[in-house]
Formats: structure tokens, C-alpha cells, sequence
């Protein structure tokens, strides 16, 4: 369920009266953002967690706490231990593991979820897309012919592309893999988005890309590969969301400013 600012005045069931302090489930721009604005206004205290994924994560404007809750019970006591009044899951949006977990201890400590996220990417002309469910669809979705593929997943699941040893891969990543986990034939390179979308086309035209495999993580920042991949006539095998839940969700940080200040 989608909202917006009007919308967000409400989602709170606490006073006015009642100081907000937030907790921000980071990992994405939008994360970020929304540390910022949360900082700057004196009516709101936060704290923003990371999942600890990254070993140099960009900094926040909010006091950091890294690693994981213990599940839904560890969240759901850090919640009522630290009085959170507000959550707000800012997560990738393939974070399914810890997006579920919000959802099942805020509900459990009574206390307000919002989630921020970025709409889907969806094709434009020119594009050549084989929408997919998930990893182990678009392993199928390559094909039994050798080729060339841009891996552009990060390096959670790349395993699964083991199961077809026959592609040589490109795979682009933030942190170094477990060398078990590639496939035979894959060369790893590193790099931080945003990229320009002339070096996304120097990248894949120089390493001889045939096909591309992505996310639909969504948003500006890491769209130029699918420019590229338009401008170079590639195909991309996109792999969906996985299910949102039934939290209220929003792509406004106005929105989300609303909801904690409610």
C-alpha cells in the first residue's frame, strides 16, 4: 500500500506530544537521504542499522549501529529496550530477509512501520527484457549456448550461477566474493555506483558482453547499465522483487519526514 504525505500525517497512532525516535533500516540511497533530513530536524531523534554487508559503508548523518538484531525477537526487544516510536525499512529492495522481520516485530512491539523505497525500472523502447522470478530463472533464462554475461547482482546469489559453468562471466561488485561461490569461468571487477552511462557502454562493449543479468533494484543510481545495455542492443534478463508484504510503503522522503513527525 502506497502512501503519501497527507496519507503519512496519520500512520502514526502516537501524540504529537510524544518525541519520535526512529529507527532507519539502512542499506540503500534512499537510507541515506532520510538520515539527513531526520539529522537536521530538531524534533526527531534516530538511529539508522546496517546490516553489516559492506566492510566500508558510506557514512550517515545519524549515530551507526552495525550487524544484525537476532531475528524478529532481537528486533522486536531492541525496539521496546531503545523506544523506538518509528521504523522505517530503507533497505535494498531485494532485503527480503530483514524486510520481513520489520514487519513481524514492529508488529509485535506495536510500533509503526513505514517502508521507503524506489518504483521499479519498467522497459522502454528498445529494450530487450526477459523478466524473470529469481536467480535460478535466469540461469534457465541464459541459455545453453556459451556466452559473454555482464553479472551486474552484486555478490549475494552469484553462486547460483554455478549451475550453468558453461557462460564466461563478468561479475561487478563492492566487496570481494567467496571464491567458491563463482562460477568457472568469471572475472570479478570492482566498482561503487553511480556510473555514467558512457562508461557503462565502454565497460560492456571492451569485455565483448553479450547478455546482461540484473536486479530490478530500481532507481536513478544504478540505471545507466540498462541505458547501456539499450544503447548496445543487448538483452537483459531481469530478475523481480521479491513480495513487499503488506507494510505501508512510500518513494517520498516527504512522505517519510510525515510519517515520523505524526
Amino acid at each position: 500500500m502506497e502512501i503519501g504525505v497527507r496519507d503519512a500525517l496519520s500512520a502514526s497512532a502516537l501524540s504529537s506530544a510524544a518525541p519520535c525516535r526512529a529507527l532507519v533500516l539502512g542499506g540503500s540511497s534512499e537510507a541515506r537521504a532520510l538520515a539527513t533530513r531526520i539529522a537536521a530536524d530538531p524534533r526527531l531523534e534516530g538511529v539508522i542499522s546496517l546490516a553489516g554487508r559492506t566492510s566500508a559503508p558510506l557514512a550517515h548523518d545519524l549515530p551507526t549501529r552495525v550487524g544484525g538484531f537476532g531475528g524478529v525477537e532481537g528486533l522486536s526487544r531492541y525496539l521496546l529496550e531503545e523506544r523506538i516510536t518509528h521504523v522505517v525499512d530503507a533497505t535494498h529492495p531485494f532485503a527480503a530477509r530483514i524486510s520481513a522481520n520489520a514487519r513481524a516485530a514492529c508488529a509485535a512491539a506495536g510500533v509503526p512501520l513505514l517502508v521507503l523505497t524506489r518504483p521499479r525500472w519498467v522497459p522502454a523502447q528498445g529494450d530487450r527484457w526477459v523478466e524473470v522470478a529469481d536467480n535460478a530463472a535466469a540461469v534457465c533464462a541464459l541459455g545453453a549456448a556459451p556466452r559473454r554475461v555482464f553479472l551486474a547482482i552484486g555478490r549475494q546469489g552469484v553462486a547460483d550461477f554455478r549451475l550453468a559453468p558453461q557462460h564466461d562471466y563478468l561479475l561487478r561488485v563492492i566487496e570481494p566474493p567467496q571464491t567458491d561461490d563463482l562460477p568457472p569461468s568469471c572475472e570479478v571487477i570492482f566498482g561503487r555506483g553511480p556510473f555514467a552511462i558512457e562508461d557503462e557502454v565502454a565497460l560492456m562493449h571492451d569485455s565483448r558482453i553479450e547478455i546482461v543479468v540484473t536486479k530490478n533494484s530500481g532507481g536513478a543510481l544504478a540505471y545507466a547499465k540498462i541505458e547501456a545495455a539499450r544503447t548496445l542492443g543487448l538483452s537483459v534478463v531481469m530478475i523481480a522483487r521479491p513480495a513487499s508484504g503488506d507494510a505501508a510503503m512510500t518513494y517520498d522522503i516527504d512522505a517519510a519526514m510525515a510519517f515520523l513527525a505524526s
